[in-house]
Protein backbone atom coordinates (compact mmCIF):
# COMPACT_ATOMS: atom_id res chain seq x y z
CA UNK A 1 0.00 0.00 0.00
CA UNK A 2 2.82 2.45 0.80
CA UNK A 3 4.36 2.19 -2.69
CA UNK A 4 0.95 2.67 -4.31
CA UNK A 5 0.21 5.73 -2.16
CA UNK A 6 3.60 7.25 -2.98
CA UNK A 7 2.84 6.77 -6.69
CA UNK A 8 -0.52 8.54 -6.25
CA UNK A 9 1.24 11.53 -4.64
CA UNK A 10 3.87 11.65 -7.42
CA UNK A 11 1.07 11.52 -10.02
CA UNK A 12 -0.74 14.39 -8.25
CA UNK A 13 2.43 16.49 -8.12
CA UNK A 14 3.14 16.07 -11.82
CA UNK A 15 -0.35 15.97 -13.30
CA UNK A 16 -2.13 18.46 -11.04
CA UNK A 17 0.49 20.86 -9.69
CA UNK A 18 2.86 20.84 -12.66
CA UNK A 19 0.35 20.41 -15.51
CA UNK A 20 -2.76 21.96 -13.89
CA UNK A 21 -4.83 19.02 -15.20
CA UNK A 22 -8.40 19.36 -13.90
CA UNK A 23 -9.42 15.84 -15.00
CA UNK A 24 -6.60 14.31 -12.95
CA UNK A 25 -7.50 16.59 -10.03
CA UNK A 26 -11.09 15.29 -10.11
CA UNK A 27 -9.84 11.69 -10.02
CA UNK A 28 -7.23 12.22 -7.29
CA UNK A 29 -8.99 14.49 -4.77
CA UNK A 30 -11.96 13.21 -2.76
CA UNK A 31 -15.16 15.25 -2.51
CA UNK A 32 -14.71 15.46 1.28
CA UNK A 33 -11.05 16.58 1.07
CA UNK A 34 -9.80 18.88 3.87
CA UNK A 35 -6.70 21.06 3.59
CA UNK A 36 -5.59 21.63 7.19
CA UNK A 37 -2.92 24.08 5.98
CA UNK A 38 -5.21 26.49 4.12
CA UNK A 39 -4.74 30.08 5.22
CA UNK A 40 -7.27 31.55 7.63
CA UNK A 41 -10.43 32.52 5.77
CA UNK A 42 -9.55 30.40 2.73
CA UNK A 43 -11.58 27.48 1.40
CA UNK A 44 -10.23 24.31 3.08
CA UNK A 45 -12.00 22.00 0.62
CA UNK A 46 -11.05 20.64 -2.78
CA UNK A 47 -11.97 23.82 -4.69
CA UNK A 48 -9.68 25.85 -2.45
CA UNK A 49 -6.86 23.46 -3.35
CA UNK A 50 -7.62 23.74 -7.08
CA UNK A 51 -7.72 27.54 -6.75
CA UNK A 52 -4.12 27.53 -5.46
CA UNK A 53 -2.82 25.76 -8.56
CA UNK A 54 -5.15 27.16 -11.22
CA UNK A 55 -5.53 30.78 -10.07
CA UNK A 56 -2.35 31.47 -8.09
CA UNK A 57 0.64 29.36 -9.14
CA UNK A 58 0.01 28.85 -12.85
CA UNK A 59 -0.84 32.48 -13.71
CA UNK A 60 2.24 33.66 -11.79
CA UNK A 61 4.79 31.03 -12.75
CA UNK A 62 5.60 29.78 -16.24
CA UNK A 63 7.68 26.66 -16.90
CA UNK A 64 6.41 25.33 -13.57
CA UNK A 65 8.05 22.07 -12.52
CA UNK A 66 7.78 19.89 -9.42
CA UNK A 67 10.77 17.88 -8.26
CA UNK A 68 10.01 15.23 -5.65
CA UNK A 69 13.10 15.09 -3.44
CA UNK A 70 12.02 12.60 -0.75
CA UNK A 71 8.98 10.54 0.14
CA UNK A 72 8.13 8.49 3.20
CA UNK A 73 4.91 6.48 3.47
CA UNK A 74 3.33 4.75 6.43
CA UNK A 75 -0.20 3.38 6.72
CA UNK A 76 -2.45 5.77 4.77
CA UNK A 77 -0.13 8.82 4.87
CA UNK A 78 2.63 10.00 2.54
CA UNK A 79 5.13 12.71 3.48
CA UNK A 80 6.83 14.42 0.55
CA UNK A 81 9.66 16.94 0.40
CA UNK A 82 9.57 18.70 -2.95
CA UNK A 83 10.63 21.81 -4.82
CA UNK A 84 8.38 23.78 -7.15
CA UNK A 85 10.29 25.92 -9.65
CA UNK A 86 9.36 28.28 -12.44
CA UNK A 87 9.80 31.72 -13.92
CA UNK A 88 7.93 34.59 -12.24
CA UNK A 89 6.35 35.70 -15.51
CA UNK A 90 2.92 36.83 -14.27
CA UNK A 91 1.29 38.38 -11.22
CA UNK A 92 1.82 36.20 -8.15
CA UNK A 93 -0.41 37.13 -5.20
CA UNK A 94 -0.33 40.79 -6.20
CA UNK A 95 3.35 40.95 -7.11
CA UNK A 96 3.97 41.91 -10.75
CA UNK A 97 6.17 39.69 -12.89
CA UNK A 98 9.90 40.04 -12.31
CA UNK A 99 11.12 37.49 -14.86
CA UNK A 100 13.18 35.86 -12.09
CA UNK A 101 13.66 32.12 -11.66
CA UNK A 102 11.95 31.14 -8.41
CA UNK A 103 11.60 28.08 -6.22
CA UNK A 104 9.26 27.09 -3.43
CA UNK A 105 10.33 24.36 -1.02
CA UNK A 106 7.48 22.26 0.35
CA UNK A 107 7.03 19.50 2.91
CA UNK A 108 3.57 18.02 3.02
CA UNK A 109 1.67 15.10 4.46
CA UNK A 110 -1.27 13.66 2.58
CA UNK A 111 -3.73 11.06 3.80
CA UNK A 112 -4.92 8.74 1.03
CA UNK A 113 -8.21 6.82 1.00
CA UNK A 114 -9.28 4.67 -1.95
CA UNK A 115 -6.61 6.23 -4.18
CA UNK A 116 -7.61 9.82 -3.40
CA UNK A 117 -6.36 12.70 -1.30
CA UNK A 118 -8.63 13.16 1.73
CA UNK A 119 -6.46 15.30 4.02
CA UNK A 120 -3.41 17.55 3.64
CA UNK A 121 -1.02 19.26 6.06
CA UNK A 122 2.00 21.20 4.86
CA UNK A 123 4.56 23.93 5.16
CA UNK A 124 6.28 25.83 2.37
CA UNK A 125 8.65 28.68 1.64
CA UNK A 126 6.15 30.76 -0.39
CA UNK A 127 6.05 33.58 2.24
CA UNK A 128 9.85 33.94 2.01
CA UNK A 129 9.70 33.95 -1.78
CA UNK A 130 7.02 36.64 -1.77
CA UNK A 131 9.08 38.79 0.61
CA UNK A 132 12.13 38.45 -1.66
CA UNK A 133 10.11 39.36 -4.76
CA UNK A 134 8.65 42.43 -3.01
CA UNK A 135 12.10 43.67 -2.00
CA UNK A 136 13.30 43.90 -5.60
Amino acid sequence: MSAMNKAIVRRFNHQVIENCNRREFEMLVAQDFINHSAAAGQNKGREGLWHTFHNVLHPGLSSLQVEVLDQVAEDDKVTTRKRITGCHSGALLGISATGRAVSIDVIDIVRIRNGQYVEHWGINSLPSLLAALRSN
